[in-house]
């Protein structure tokens, strides 16, 4: 691999990183600084977000800037605002907004700030996974520290700008990971997913203007401020500018979560960031972006990681959390194991998702149980089509969906051997669990 500047993870391996002290002894809050003691104009950062060309880095890649220009003007329409920062990092496989909530969680801090600035909000609300303790519990005290240091709350830094800074816990679904089931879970009622339109900048949080984006995506907001928006689209490729936090797990010798610019191959990161494949073997198939990609193949390592080679590919970036399988991978069980996962948190709304989850999960438990039947593949690939694309309020019936169709069609022949012998010859041993199909 090419040489090349970190800056996301540069803090998280300092001692204490966490704390206010270390943060502001290695450059914290020079940026909120700058934007408000210079100052700054709002219109000033959002044109220099523009300029950055970053995209949010939550799985749907839309440019950050036009979507903050998307809130209305204060003159216009004097409605209260909010920012909503979609901590609820629940994709299977991802895991890098944990590390900067628990590592440098000033630097989120900092973030929210200079985005409320920018967009004359009056509050932020952080909504964290309720399975991230440490998460919650490390940026709940950053913010009393922020609060007591002036940075947060009334007359921020002694200037006319006020903001404040708070926490919400979710309850462990999925399904408010999708931003619209993350407002209704704010609000206290059920995560269900709201039809689209209206867009939240319109009407979200309480019916107010609203901005939700990715605790990534929001991190990245002070290195923008402080270098500038041209910094930022010298990095990467065509579409795709900045540096990105990939989080490799499964059959690698070094899985975690690495710092990396756009334009890397996935390859590179197999061998030479994370060891290479375990124990020796090949790889046999990869998730480029969590659960909800489509399969790509072993052979397609040497596609680079941006949004539009993996869509090339038939794949997308997603969360950019890699899962890769070796070549003993049994593909029903890796599909059984994803199909009950969405059925589990399917939230019920719509008839595609509700029956067509359940229904995958249950084919899928028997074909790598021995029991499939030999038209299952074909009733799989018909139901992930009346499932995707868009056909539900939101994304999770495409998020089931991609998967499945992509397995049938790279691995058709192994599930239609699993259907033949009557058992899956790859299959691991298997630990039962209450609830079973």
């Amino acid at each position: 691999m090419k040489p090349f500047e970190k800056y996301l993870l540069n803090r998280t391996t300092l001692p204490n990183s966490h704390t206010l002290a270390v943060y502001q002894a290695n450059g914290g809050y020079k940026a909120l600084e700058k934007v408000l003691k210079k100052p700054m104009t709002p219109a000033e950062i959002i044109a220099e977000m523009k300029a950055s060309n970053l995209r949010g880095r939550g799985g749907a890649g839309f440019p950050c800037g036009m979507k903050w220009s998307f809130m209305p003007d204060p003159a216009k329409d004097p409605r209260p605002r909010y920012l909503a920062v979609n901590a609820d990092e629940s994709e299977p496989g991802t895991c890098k907004d944990r590390v900067l909530m628990e590592k440098d969680p000033h630097g989120l801090i900092e973030g929210c700030l200079i985005a409320a600035y920018a967009m004359k909000l009056q509050a932020v609300y952080i909504y964290v996974r309720g399975e991230y303790r440490k998460s919650y519990d490390t940026l709940l005290a950053a913010i009393a520290e922020a609060r007591k240091a002036g940075l947060v709350g009334k007359r921020v830094m002694g200037t006319d700008f006020s903001c404040e800074v708070w926490m919400h816990k979710g309850a462990g679904a999925y399904i408010c990971g999708e931003e619209t089931g993350l407002m209704e879970s704010l609000e206290g009622k059920r995560g269900h997913p709201r039809p689209k339109p209206p867009f939240p900048a319109g009407f979200g949080l309480w019916g107010q203007p609203t901005t939700v984006n990715n605790v990534e995506t929001i991190f990245n907001v002070p290195f923008i401020v402080e270098r500038g928006g041209a910094w930022l689209a010298s990095i990467g490729t065509q579409n795709s500018k900045g540096n990105f936090l990939c989080g490799i797990s499964g059959h690698v010798n070094k899985p975690g979560v690495y710092e990396l610019p756009f334009g890397v191959t996935a390859r590179e990161i197999v061998d030479e960031v994370a060891g290479g494949i375990w124990k020796g073997r090949k790889c046999k198939a990869w998730f480029p972006g969590g659960s909800s990609c489509a399969l790509l193949r072993g052979e397609d390592l040497d596609v680079v990681l941006d949004h539009d080679s993996l869509r090339a590919k038939g794949s997308s970036l997603g969360t950019a959390a890699m899962i890769v399988m070796d070549d003993t991978t049994s593909i029903a069980r890796v599909m059984e194991i994803i199909a009950r996962f969405y059925d589990h948190e399917s939230c019920g709304q719509c008839s595609q998702c509700r029956e067509g989850t359940q229904w995958l999960a249950q084919i899928f438990h028997r074909i790598a149980t021995g029991h499939g039947k030999p038209d299952d593949v074909a009733t799989l690939e018909s139901l992930a089509k009346g499932m995707a694309p868009a056909k539900t309020i939101c994304a999770l019936a495409d998020a089931a969906a991609i998967p499945t169709l992509s397995a049938v069609r790279i691995f058709k022949s192994e599930l239609e051997e699993c259907i033949r012998q009557a058992k899956d010859p790859l299959a691991p041993p298997r630990i039962e669990y209450a609830g079973a199909h």
